[in-house]
């Protein structure tokens, strides 16, 4: 197959750390697409038409796509695979079609200059994206590269961890790497003060906990008070054995019908980032406070759709697992006969009508049945005793 698109990673150092070869593809290139940057970097070295990157940027597969057959060049930073519009065109274009001389990432610069590795360091891009992302990567004694999307970046990013009780953390601002603007200063979330940051800039963390920082635990089961609702949540310990009976894999989609907070559609997506949820609430009050806590536990990307549940259910993407935490009377039916071959339903009910269309659904499918009770202890009469919570009984049942 004809390599006919070329792939070039180009750094602040411009074209004097390019191989031959990629001062051979960027010269041999009838078309040179970019950014102004990446084109004037590479200046020297085009004898084709520059092409600056279309506005918006989506405008730009499409562009490329119809110079197919022709020599082409893309030029991208640093590694064009690591965050880069590498990624994206191979989403279109067959790999066996592309020549790709990558350079060094902003990861791996900033990397080499502190001394860590890059297998033990958490890399986050949020160029381009909602801030909020970083938030469940703030760990006690995690190390956290963040590529930021320009020069308010950095304080955007330590007014956060300030507020989330990490201001006691190292922040290394690397500013223009592996140019002549290179800069590298070094600060702490609470005192930041640095200013005229260049709008290419990667901030190294350290991360430092303090006292009642929100740190958002790794396992399901997050405790209730992390989140905001007005009771109607999913409680701790059922929502921790609600996502193992949903068991999550990589690059699903969740519907959570009736989401009340939102809890069970924020745990599926910190599952892993492939995960994708959509949460569908009939009350606005409580939409509005699902996307709050969406953004507070670092996954802003969740779907929230104010709707009743079956208005709207047949017009989305399938799901690959469902879960009916609120009455399941009006869309049980309609969420079996939606779910795909392969995919999990879990309902759970605390009443007693809403347990009886379980019971049945259970007689005529199968699939598991079981009624979770947790009693806590509390305070009984001056003194402690156990405390029961009403009961849940949850069905879970795989589509055949």
């Amino acid at each position: 197959m004809l390599r006919w698109l070329s792939i070039v990673g180009i750094g602040e150092d411009g074209i004097d750390a390019l191989s031959p070869v990629a001062r051979g593809l960027i010269g041999d290139a009838e078309i040179v697409f970019g950014g102004r940057r990446h084109l004037a970097l590479a200046a020297a070295l085009i004898r084709g038409a520059a092409r600056p990157w279309p506005s918006p940027f989506e405008r730009a597969v499409d562009e490329v796509l119809a110079q197919r057959g022709r020599p082409v060049c893309v030029l991208a930073s640093g590694d064009p695979f690591v965050y880069g519009v590498g990624a994206v065109l191979v989403r279109h274009i067959d790999p066996a079609e592309m020549l790709v001389a990558p350079a060094p990432s902003a990861f791996s610069l900033a990397a080499a200059r502190l001394g860590w590795a890059l297998p033990d360091t958490t890399q986050v891009s949020l160029h381009g994206r909602a801030l909020d992302l970083v938030r469940p990567h703030l760990q006690p004694g995690r190390r956290v590269l963040v590529l930021t999307s320009g020069a308010d970046g950095p304080a955007d990013l330590a007014r956060l961890m300030s507020d989330t009780g990490f201001g006691a953390s190292s922040l290394i601002v690397m500013e223009a790497l592996g140019g002549k603007r290179e800069r590298i200063r070094a600060t702490t979330a609470a005192k930041f003060d640095l200013r005229e940051i260049d709008d290419l800039n990667v901030v190294a963390i350290e991360v430092k906990a303090e006292p009642g920082a929100r740190v958002i635990a790794r396992a399901a089961g997050l405790a209730d008070a992390l989140f905001e609702h007005d009771g109607q949540i999913t409680k701790r310990e059922i929502r921790a054995i609600t996502l193992s009976s949903l068991a999550p894999r990589r690059g699903e989609l969740l519907w959570d019908v009736g989401a009340g907070s939102g809890s069970v559609a924020i745990e599926w997506m910190l599952a892993d980032p492939s995960l994708a949820a959509i949460a569908i609430e009939r009350r606005t009050d409580r939409a509005a406070r699902i996307r709050r806590n969406a953004a507070a536990f670092g996954v802003p990307g969740l779907e929230v759709i104010e709707s009743e549940a079956s208005a709207i259910l047949g017009g989305l993407p399938k799901p690959d697992a469902i879960f009916i935490g609120g009455g399941a009377g009006g869309v049980l039916e309609s969420a079996v006969s939606m779910l795909p071959h392969g995919g999990r339903l879990v309902a759970n009910a605390v009443t007693l009508e809403t347990e009886a269309l379980l019971l049945a659904r259970y007689a005529a499918l199968g699939g598991e049945l079981m009624r979770i009770a947790v009693t806590r202890a509390d305070v009984v009469g001056g003194k402690t005793g156990w405390r029961p919570a009403i009961p849940v009984t949850q069905w879970t049942w795989i589509k055949p």
